[in-house]
């Protein structure tokens, strides 16, 4: 995610710090949008909203640990094409098993099912991680000052939980949304996975940014039915008496 942030910013250490993270904080909540989406569909496998806000906050809390340990191993990291191929496989796998598996008669959840906060824990912290790997390329080039990036990585999972809580709330509102989340799971995970075969066939990030609001868009076209509870009629007395 930091590298769309930097390249949007132009990075340039001329501008005052201050301002650099103001422009941070926006931007991460913009583009943030597809990575809390995923984030709350995993954490709707629980099927219990006390559950899905407890997962959502210990699973990005190893989230964060993993994303600082992304970005203090990052130029070693950068070394190995095994790791983005990896992530592109986690998320494309994840799409994969959404998309194939069945819904349920009463939402339109896909999906893992979880049966304790354990099991949904790890998976959000590897989701995170996963779209996390984009930003490897970024944080090298912004090494020299790096308590930048560790700023950029907290107010990111800050930002992160307080959106997935939204959309959480919002995927039981809206009935194409888990959809569209995926489908901008599978563009991300698409992404990495070009960058690992040929660098020049990535496309230019605002085709990116263009496609996932398009995408996002349409996740936000309809809304759920919601069926009210049929009432019987009363009988009449008259009716009734013989």
């Amino acid at each position: 995610m930091l590298d769309r942030i930097f390249d949007y910013l132009h990075f340039n250490f001329h501008i005052e710090a201050p301002i650099v993270l103001l422009i941070l904080i926006f931007l991460e909540a913009v583009l943030s949008a597809d990575n809390a989406i995923a984030l709350a569909a995993i954490a709707q496998g629980l099927e219990d909203k006390e559950l899905e806000r407890r997962a959502l906050n210990f699973g990005l809390v190893v989230a964060y640990v993993l994303r600082i340990s992304l970005i203090l191993t990052a130029t070693w990291v950068q070394k190995f094409w095994q790791f983005e191929l990896l992530g592109a496989a986690y998320l494309l796998w994840l799409v994969f098993q959404h998309f194939t598996s069945e819904e349920t008669n009463d939402e339109h959840h896909h999906g893992p099912r979880f049966n304790s906060l354990l099991q949904a824990i790890p998976v959000i912290a590897f989701t995170d991680l996963a779209f996390s790997l984009d930003s490897v390329t970024t944080a090298i080039a912004v090494s020299q000052e790096r308590w930048l990036v560790l700023t950029g990585a907290t107010v990111g999972i800050i930002t992160l939980r307080f959106m997935a809580g939204l959309f959480i709330r919002w995927l039981d509102e809206f009935e194409n949304l888990e959809d569209a989340g995926y489908i901008t799971v599978a563009l991300v995970g698409l992404r990495l996975l070009l960058k690992v075969v040929n660098d020049d066939l990535v496309p230019p990030e605002w085709i990116m940014i263009s496609a996932i609001g398009l995408i996002l868009a349409w996740g936000f076209s309809k809304r759920t039915l919601i069926e009210s509870p049929q009432v019987e009629p009363e009988k009449s007395e008259v009716g009734t008496r013989e």
